[in-house]
């Protein structure tokens, strides 16, 4: 029996435009192919590792065409728009007290800063005050796929992994916490939403 639910974020509650990364990179001498030292930055950075400043700093070497206004533009241009319908859905989810409630995202400082800037404070503090816990990669420095930010949210809370339902839009996020016994949707974005979460519960 379903009790507890974990969220992504992502493409879950906000729409996201991931691709800009790659067409407005190029523009700046960059190549849509990333790096591993790409990759290694924005890892560090999901993870609290590297500030803001610091991870701004390290992209500008990279690309030296773009000044660092125009990379926190480009990054936070992935941001879309937040459904009021999606809002609405979990705070009715929160009011009916029938699971416990908890985000987990793989996110950086930028992002969530922006994040409250476009949904304004008042509903950013709404969405946010539904969960129990609201867990953000780089204040508590692990990061989905890896097993330990599982288990550090199924141990933190007491959460038995069988009772437990988690909804991600990247399959190797869901696969790893199938793994251990989590059970899970893989929602695909564009073709479900979070909205139709009762015809996914395994209990409902």
């Amino acid at each position: 029996m379903i009790q507890n639910i974990i969220f992504d974020f992502g493409d879950i509650f906000i729409n996201l435009d991931k691709e800009i990364i790659y067409r407005e990179i190029e523009r700046f001498g960059g190549s849509i192919d990333l790096s591993p030292e790409i990759l290694n930055i924005n890892y560090q950075y999901e993870v609290g590792a590297i500030s803001s400043h610091d991870f701004v700093s390290a992209l500008t070497k990279i690309y030296p065409k773009a000044t660092p206004e125009e990379i926190i533009r480009i990054w936070n241009g992935m941001l879309l728009d937040f459904p009021d319908e999606r809002l609405a859905f979990i705070e009715q989810l929160a009011k009916e007290k029938k699971y416990r409630l908890f985000l987990l995202s793989n996110t950086n400082a930028l992002h969530i800063e922006a994040v409250e800037k476009k949904m304004g404070t008042e509903k950013y503090l709404r969405f946010k005050n539904s969960f129990e816990q609201f867990y953000l990669s780089h204040e508590i420095n692990l990061r989905k796929p890896n097993a330990e930010i599982f288990n550090f949210v199924l141990q933190q809370n007491g959460l038995k992994a069988e009772e437990t339902f988690f909804i991600d839009d990247t399959k190797e996020n869901t696969d790893a916490a199938e793994k251990l016994g989590v059970k899970c949707w893989n929602l695909l974005v564009g073709k479900e939403d979070i909205v139709h979460l009762n015809t996914k519960l395994p209990n409902a």
